[in-house]
């Protein structure tokens, strides 16, 4: 915990690497959709008519969204590909945060059992010099913060 007139940064977004078990993939330049939800269960007792009692129910995880500059790597392309062919593989995977040196990670979040539910290829223009971006959605069961 940071003492009284210590000034405490907050970690910047560009520092990260996305893991995935036996996929090593070049950087990500975009990772978004780290989130989960509870629903609320809204229950009436007996005899009390004014209140509404508010319970937890399930709980589920927003989809994953990685971008990346195309490259000549197709492994994400492959692993996408065995899930249109009905063969479902499921990886786990981490998005590790790393400080302004890149030498200590101080932040990491570990998802299970993921799989691919949808690929988008980039937008090309021959009017334009942007970097081609391909974008894989990826669907999970669970996220914990280590």
């Amino acid at each position: 915990m940071a003492q009284t007139g210590q000034r405490v940064d907050p970690f910047r977004n560009f520092n990260f690497l996305v893991e995935l078990d036996g996929i090593a993939q070049a950087s990500f330049t975009e990772c978004s959709g780290l989130g989960s939800t509870t629903e609320v269960i809204e229950n009436r007792e007996g005899g009390d008519n004014v209140t509404v009692r508010k319970l937890p129910g399930k709980t589920s995880f927003s989809d994953i969204s990685l971008k990346w500059g195309l490259t000549a790597s197709t492994e994400l392309w492959e692993w996408r590909q065995q899930i249109a062919d009905g063969l479902v593989v499921r990886k786990n995977g981490s998005i590790v945060v790393f400080d302004l040196a890149n030498s200590a990670e101080v932040a990491r979040w570990n998802f299970f059992r993921a799989w691919p539910t949808k690929w988008e290829g980039p937008a090309f223009s021959a009017k334009g010099g942007d970097i081609a971006i391909d974008t894989l959605v990826l669907a999970h069961e669970g996220l914990t913060r280590v």
